[in-house]
């Protein structure tokens, strides 16, 4: 089926063009960056959310002290059964987190970017840090390097930074305010000395602020991470965005406050919430008329390994990997022989929207009939179940996150994801089915269709009930172009017509 995109004129006529809508649909998330920039990030699964479907990663974890202290941070070691920022299963040495990276590089050749993130900060380690560095640009030079920073320490790191092959740097940002500030970090360490509240808050923001516009001048890509907290910094971090764009960041990652009691934070302790995801995706889409906004993150661990979403960190532990023999010249072959074919494949994908593009510019619309529809057809979100490589592959009981997807009159684009419960332990049964099934259609609460690769029979009553549809009829295929034919099929059957207001607000 042909489904070139609405003209952009006409999108932007019924208030869904790049403005509001960060540049259309995912395939073209980075289209409006300069050529250079799209070089460097077109690989990075971690920059790119199309890359992110092809492409791996991994962390390792050799920084373990930090020069600050966040309300929402607790450094946790040897603990497999947390998945944020800020948790390890072993600290390495970087002679061992060198050989950690051959080996997963040897064995999981789409792995294109190795970062450093923690447990603490890289930068509150450097000696450690720029080692690992050191040997990697060495041994390794066909791997992408990363640091990820909260900012205190990075003016003076500049210069030692440019000597590797690091050519992306993650600042986390919470506020440009100190009053702000000083309700989310309670001290800084700063020149051997601890500085509390909204004194320390004020120069880390300065030291962030003069580091961003430091890399953006010596030409290093920075992504700015911030972390939503309802009622701290929720309502100043569409001011975040503005400024930090202004200073030279090219990428913003909004993400939602992890605040659990049993993760031992204060805010997990004192009972602050974390956003819904409604929530979240409001301050998204306000924040992405300044800035294009990352979409994608998992907030990974500090030893995550793998296709974000996935991590297999315990196939490459330090025992495992001590008697490993790793011929990396060879695996340096064999990985550019399957980068090669993903390019090919990336390349095809990206002449298809190209493809669609010319027509949207001759005024051809995405759904036939909707050009003159589409400013009464309201938008759909649709949850999906993917192993990778950008198509529906999922078994809907199997899928411990799903992506989430917005079709409307103007585009399809990626909304974010959400974590759950895998329903079936893929037996011949489902074990604890109905409350991981509950888990599951919580997460899901906004969602209209749920897109899969095959679904049971037992989920589909409760799935149904709670206003979801399971579609288990586009197994393998690519996922925006099935978004967009259910979101066809729905115009049809004359679903999408917007509620009148007064309905809107009773519902």
């Amino acid at each position: 089926m042909d489904l070139p995109v609405l003209n952009t004129s006409e999108a932007a006529e019924s208030g869904g063009g790049c403005d509001s809508h960060s540049c259309g649909s995912t395939g073209d998330q980075l289209g409006h960056l300069p050529e250079h920039i799209r070089e460097k990030v077109h690989n990075h699964p971690c920059y790119s959310e199309q890359a992110h479907h092809y492409f791996a990663r991994m962390h390792v974890a050799v920084a373990p002290a930090c020069n600050i202290q966040c309300h929402y941070c607790n450094r946790k070691y040897d603990c497999s059964n947390e998945s944020r920022p800020g948790v390890v299963s072993e600290v390495l040495t970087p002679e061992q987190a060198v050989k950690k990276v051959m080996a997963v590089a040897a064995n999981i050749p789409q792995m294109t970017v190795l970062g450093i993130a923690g447990p603490g900060d890289p930068l509150a380690n450097p000696e450690r840090t720029f080692e690992t560095f050191r040997e990697l640009t060495e041994k390794a030079p066909d791997i992408k390097l990363c640091v990820s920073t909260n900012g205190l320490a990075l003016p003076e790191s500049i210069d030692e930074l440019c000597k590797h092959n690091i050519d992306h740097v993650t600042i986390t940002i919470n506020c440009v305010d100190p009053d702000v500030g000083g309700k989310i970090y309670p001290w800084i360490f700063w020149k051997n000395k601890r500085i509390m509240g909204r004194e320390g808050a004020a120069i880390l923001i300065e030291q962030q602020q003069k580091g961003l516009e430091m890399l953006a001048e010596r030409g290093i890509l920075v992504k700015v991470n911030s972390v939503m907290i309802p009622g701290v910094n929720d309502a100043h971090l569409a001011e975040v965005s503005r400024v930090v764009k202004a200073k030279g960041a090219f990428l913003h990652n909004v993400m939602p406050l992890i605040a659990e009691p049993e993760h031992g934070t204060f805010y997990g302790l004192m009972g602050q919430p974390g956003p819904t995801h409604e929530e979240l995706q409001k301050l998204q889409d306000a924040c992405s008329g300044d800035m294009n906004m990352m979409r994608h993150c998992r907030q990974c661990r500090a030893d995550a390994v793998g296709m974000l979403g996935e991590d297999r960190g315990q196939e490459f532990t330090l025992d495992k990997i001590e008697d490993m023999e790793i011929d990396y010249p060879a695996a340096m072959v064999k990985r550019a022989e399957v980068h090669a074919r993903i390019e090919a494949e990336l390349k095809i994908k990206d002449q298809a929207n190209a493809a669609k593009a010319e027509l949207a510019k001759a005024g051809w619309v995405a759904i036939q009939g909707m050009k003159q529809d589409a400013p009464k057809l309201r938008p759909v979100l649709m949850a999906v179940a993917t192993k990778g490589g950008g198509v529906i592959n999922e078994h809907f009981g199997h899928a411990s996150e799903f992506l989430i997807y917005e079709a409307s009159g103007h585009d399809v684009r990626f909304i974010g994801h959400r974590k759950t419960l895998p329903y079936c332990d893929g037996g011949d049964t489902c074990g604890d089915g109905e409350s991981a099934l509950d888990v599951t259609i919580r997460e899901l609460s906004g969602c209209e269709v749920v897109l899969c690769s095959k679904v049971g029979y037992e989920p589909w009553g409760p799935l149904e009930a709670a206003g979801i549809t399971p579609n288990g009829e586009h197994a393998m295929e690519a996922i925006e172009d099935a978004v967009l034919a259910v979101y066809e099929e729905m115009r049809v059957a004359g679903k999408l017509e917007a509620k009148p207001l007064m309905q809107q607000k009773a519902a």
